[in-house]
């Protein structure tokens, strides 16, 4: 009797696993140019604009060490602020890449009173490379070092849509 419950709740945890990494979510409307990103740190979530009007909201992971202003180098914060999508990296070891304008010169002279190197190299980027298979498990826990972190479809859609110098504006 005990086996047979085991068993029953074990294939429905399994079923819910599979659907939540097979379940499709909306993709991002072809043809509309990002010009602005938000974060919510908080909520773990990205929202992707064309002007005014909101076009999809993303699922993310932060770096490891979430709460608060990135403050230098290895500190595995992701920072706060405002900031602009300054590069693009088709052959990065994550995927893609989408480069964010960190460090300001605020975060400069605010690391340098600590003594210690901004950091830099923070990107909205997708899985490890050969880890892509994750999928969207890998938001169920902060990994990055400080970066942003979506699904590789994901970043492969925000790779084609955000427009050079798009703002990002990363809150708390």
């Amino acid at each position: 009797m005990i086996v047979k419950y085991i068993l029953g709740i074990l294939c429905i945890v399994i079923f819910l696993l599979l659907g939540y990494y097979f379940f499709p979510e909306k993709k991002l409307p072809k043809g509309k140019p990002v010009d602005r990103l938000v974060v919510y740190k908080s909520k773990r979530i990205m929202e992707a604009y064309s002007g005014n009007e909101l076009l999809k909201t993303y699922k993310i992971a932060l770096g490891k060490n979430p709460v608060g202003h990135k403050e230098y180098e290895g500190d595995n914060r992701t920072p706060e602020g405002d900031y602009i999508i300054n590069d693009r990296n088709p052959n990065s070891g994550y995927h893609k890449n989408l480069g964010v304008s960190y460090p300001n010169n605020k975060d400069r002279e605010h690391a340098k009173q600590l003594g210690k190197p901004p950091g830099g190299d923070i990107k909205i980027h997708g899985l490890r490379n050969g880890r892509g298979y994750i999928g969207k498990f890998h938001r169920w826990k902060d990994w990055t070092a400080g970066c942003i972190a979506v699904t590789d479809s994901e970043v492969d859609e925000l790779y084609e849509a955000v427009v050079n110098n798009a703002t990002i504006k990363i809150i708390p």
